[in-house]
């Protein structure tokens, strides 16, 4: 810590060493860099922040941040942090209610649902468009109980990066999703019935 650090200096915790004009550079710095961030995690897509929409993962950092820094960092004004936290719950809220109003721009803040698996077929398409591979939709759908695609009707990667699966009653042909090892061998089952047969 600076030796020059007078503990418990109430200017120096609140206001810092800038003048009181700076909690207005403050609130444009806040909304530019949240705009910033906001345009880069919602190119990086879903998979990058999986189980949290873009808005909340945005607000989880941006909290997180503004929160962890002005608690042991004595060249961080207090009511530069609480402005910061402020001004991101505002434009969180102002968000929410953008979407309330207005469902059909919901595409601008989260990417739209897409179908990764059609009858038992991987669908090429849906996995370009969402940027997930064939491995990373198989993984998700081991942790479902599906053991090959073709148990599956269709497979929707939502907008928070999860898998909805609805699964057909009549199977159709389609990919192994288990490991080679775990896969039943075709071979020793026939090995098995000739011992059987040898045995009788």
């Amino acid at each position: 810590m600076d030796q020059n650090v007078v503990p418990f200096d109430i200017g120096r915790m609140l206001l810092g060493d800038t003048p009181p004009s700076f909690m207005a550079e403050i609130v444009v710095r806040t909304v530019i860099v949240y705009v910033y961030t906001f345009a880069m995690v919602r190119w990086l897509g879903g998979r990058s922040i999986a189980q949290l929409s873009v808005v909340e993962f945005l607000l989880v950092i941006a909290l997180g941040s503004a929160v962890g820094d002005s608690m042991f960092y004595p060249n961080v004004p207090l009511l530069h942090a609480l402005a910061v936290i402020t001004i991101v719950v505002l434009v969180n809220k102002g968000i929410d209610e953008f979407l309330a109003r207005l469902p059909q721009t919901q595409k601008l803040v989260d990417a739209p649902p897409v179908e990764v698996i059609n009858h038992g077929k991987v669908l090429d398409e849906g996995l370009k468009t969402s940027g997930y591979s064939k491995l990373e939709i198989f993984e998700q759908l081991r942790m479902q109980g599906v053991r090959d695609t073709g148990e599956v009707e269709t497979a929707i990667l939502e907008s928070n990066g999860r898998l909805s699966v609805f699964k057909l009653k009549r199977p159709v042909k389609g990919e192994a999703l288990l490991p080679p090892q775990r896969m039943p061998s075709s071979a020793g089952h026939r090995r098995g019935k000739g011992k059987d047969k040898q045995a009788g």
